[in-house]
């Protein structure tokens, strides 16, 4: 009896400046059947190094760098003939960027903050795309294998909880510098404690929020919510 030949792994290269967000995109990657992570890099010139030194099939890609715009990295990538696909991370909703990214190889965009749920279902299509080989029957054929990239709505969130609540949480805990429990969050929104706790925990798992206990004199401690790190004031 004969055994499928397994497809190679794909072979991803994180750039994420946020050390924490770098390493949990490095985790989700892993643990997508048929990917690997096979480096991490912080600035574009770290990225540029490890292509030198390293096969990439693909770049998930933050758009904002401390040293150059991700589309600008891309750009300067394809003029010196890197071919790996681009998998853009951002909280920029500006569409004229999405744009520019098609001509660059960003076949697709994650907004910040994500789940792994959401990352995987992205994976998974490009690993459907990226398979496609051979000569194409037709018309039809060729729009079977671009529409595998395109999902068929919102990226899904936990039930219960909805995009523009989840911006208005993310919003109103990046505005503290100093974190918020989820009681001032939830004055803040205009949202119920419990609800407001919800979304703040569905951005821990997200790896964009931090939780710790905070003590006072007397009581149970406290849970504040931080922002993670190099999120704030940097229009990401």
């Amino acid at each position: 009896m004969t055994t499928t030949e397994q497809q190679p792994l794909i072979r991803v290269l994180v750039v994420e400046d946020d050390p924490v967000a770098a390493d949990a995109h490095v985790m989700y990657v892993n643990r997508v059947p048929g990917f690997t992570a096979v480096g991490k890099a912080h600035t574009g010139a770290e990225a540029r190094r490890a292509l030198e030194r390293t096969a990439v099939d693909l770049l998930l890609l933050d758009l904002h760098l401390p040293d150059v715009h991700g589309l600008q990295l891309a750009r300067s990538l394809r003029a010196a003939g890197h071919q790996a696909d681009v998998i853009a991370v951002t909280s920029a909703r500006d569409l004229t960027v999405v744009r520019e990214g098609v001509s660059l190889g960003v076949v697709q965009y994650v907004l910040k903050p994500f789940t792994f749920a959401t990352l995987r279902d992205r994976l998974v299509r490009y690993a459907q795309f990226h398979a496609a080989a051979g000569e194409a029957s037709g018309q039809d054929e060729v729009d079977r294998a671009l529409a595998t990239l395109r999902a068929p709505g919102p990226a899904a969130l936990p039930k219960g909880l909805s995009g523009p609540t989840l911006e208005r949480v993310t919003g109103a805990l990046r505005e503290a510098e100093e974190g918020l429990p989820a009681t001032r969050i939830a004055e803040a929104v205009g949202i119920s404690r419990i609800t407001a706790r919800r979304y703040l925990e569905h951005l821990v798992e997200a790896g964009r929020a931090e939780r710790a206990p905070v003590y006072g004199s007397v009581g149970r401690p406290e849970l504040v919510y931080r922002w993670v790190r190099g999120v704030v004031g940097r229009g990401r």
